[in-house]
């Protein structure tokens, strides 16, 4: 039984894999199942075994991806003198992330299109939102009865950040004027 469990989970792995790499560099609309299953090699039947269809192959990637920015969130913010200094260091490398071809697509452009405003931003509390709202809790910049208004507020600006920086043609220079930014926004002092 457990040999049948790992090779159930190293096939999920296998199709999340490539199914990362077709919705990034094609997007969802132009990614169907049929290629997903030329390149995995897998029968129609073994896919939708373990997705029940498009929509639930693309929201398992955007919960791997969504899982792989917090671990490199929390990995960035390890060490952090204090929680002031998290938050901004962990929004700032969201921002770094956001750069990266897979995240841009597939968490901020494609996924609030492909499973609704609702289901997106269920997922984002989870994942991004979370963390964010934790972080600006710590950080005590904001009081209690305003703290889910300004995480929501900050998560727009840095999320529209990080398209900026993502679309730029010269992203060293966008990346430096929304640094500059979001420190004058992020001072707590």
């Amino acid at each position: 039984m457990n040999l049948k469990a790992e090779r159930g989970a190293a096939t999920r792995d296998r199709v999340l894999t490539i199914a990362t790499r077709l919705f990034a560099e094609r997007g969802y609309d132009d990614t169907s199942i049929e290629t997903v299953l030329q390149e995995s090699g897998l029968s129609r039947g073994a896919l939708y075994h373990h997705y029940a269809g498009k929509e639930a192959l693309f929201e398992a990637v955007l919960e791997a991806t969504e899982a792989a920015v917090g671990a490199k969130i929390v990995q960035a913010v390890r060490g952090s003198a204090s929680p002031a200094e998290a938050l901004r260091t962990g929004v700032l490398a969201w921002i770094r992330l956001a750069g990266d071809p897979v995240v841009k697509r597939i968490v901020l452009i494609d996924a609030p299109a492909v499973l609704g405003w609702e289901r997106w931003r269920a997922l984002e509390e989870r994942y991004s939102f979370g963390m964010l709202k934790s972080a600006l809790e710590a950080s005590g910049a904001v009081p209690a009865e305003f703290l889910d208004l300004h995480a929501h507020m900050l998560l727009a600006a840095v999320n529209e950040s990080a398209l900026l920086v993502a679309r730029g043609g010269d992203h060293a220079t966008a990346e430096a004027a929304v640094e500059d930014f979001l420190h004058r926004l992020l001072r707590t002092d």
